[in-house]
């Protein structure tokens, strides 16, 4: 008789489980896809981040050159005596 009892509650614990389970099997190729979606979003914003520093270097040299370039034109009209 005991047997029968615990067959009986573990076979509903199993069904309880598959019952909790089958909502989110369900999901599993959707949840699939907008983790695949989420991994190239951040492909492009890695890509983007690197072209941004490529992009910020570049602008902190051509600020340098229009330094170098400012205080030339500053000599140069000292020379004239403008």
């Amino acid at each position: 008789m005991v047997i029968w009892i615990v067959l009986g509650v573990v076979l509903f614990a199993l069904v309880v489980l598959a019952l909790a389970v089958r909502p989110v099997v369900a999901r599993l190729p959707r949840l699939r896809r907008a983790a695949v979606a989420l991994q190239r979003r951040a492909t492009e914003a890695e890509a983007l981040r690197s072209a941004a520093e490529e992009l910020q270097a570049r602008a902190e040299t051509l600020q340098e050159r229009a330094a170098v370039a400012q205080e030339r034109i500053v000599l140069i009209k000292a020379k004239r005596g403008e």
